[in-house]
């Protein structure tokens, strides 16, 4: 039986993370889940997948929410609790992933297995990125860039307490700027399958 692997994938807007976590799911043929999650909460819950994904990893709105006890009126705080629980039990139930994003460098600690990875990149470059995928000016990427970042800030130092992009919270942090998107996953892939060999040697 192969161990436990999960891949946790935490990144900049523009860094290239999300095509770098696509790119292990395949090289280690494991299931990917990122904004997919929700398609499957919706299922189960007989909801409509479009109204939980305006909700995906956005901060909750305390103007228009509140808490009473355990239970909150926040939309948002609602779906992404419903999102670590989905991903607990993917864990506890042994299986093996990669994920991007929601917190689940601190909500799967302890879980065999379980490889912290944070990519970053230079703002130059991420502009660059993000003005061709996206067919912005060099302002409107910087816009987008600065927002998208300081959401995924607030969302994710809302839920849990170690600061979103602190290296001291990730096995590993990197700068896909340095060798660019396609390398930066091939020195991942190294890196992980060294830890893994380590693992099996230890066992």
């Amino acid at each position: 039986m192969k161990k436990q692997l999960i891949i946790s994938v935490g990144r900049e807007f523009g860094s290239g993370g999300h095509v770098i976590a696509e790119t292990l799911a395949k090289r280690f043929d494991l299931p990917l889940y990122d904004s997919n999650i929700l398609e499957s909460i919706a299922q189960e819950r007989n909801v409509d997948a479009k109204t939980l994904h305006r909700y995906d990893e956005v901060p909750r709105n305390i103007l228009f929410s509140r808490r009473v006890r355990e239970y909150s009126t926040s939309a948002e705080e609602n779906i992404a609790q419903m999102q670590f629980e989905y991903l607990k039990k993917k864990a506890d139930e042994g299986e093996s992933f990669v994920v991007v994003g929601r917190c689940s460098e601190t909500k799967l600690a302890g879980t065999p297995g379980l490889i912290t990875i944070f990519v970053l990149g230079d703002i130059p470059v991420k502009t660059a990125r993000i003005m061709k995928l996206h067919n912005l000016t060099e302002k409107e990427a910087k816009n987008m860039i600065e927002k998208q970042d300081r959401q995924r800030k607030m969302y994710h130092n809302y839920y849990v307490k170690g600061k979103w992009g602190d290296s001291r919270n990730y096995d590993l942090s990197i700068n896909s700027s340095r060798m660019g998107i396609e390398k930066t996953a091939d020195f991942l892939e190294s890196y992980i399958r060294e830890r893994i060999a380590e693992s099996v040697q230890e066992a």
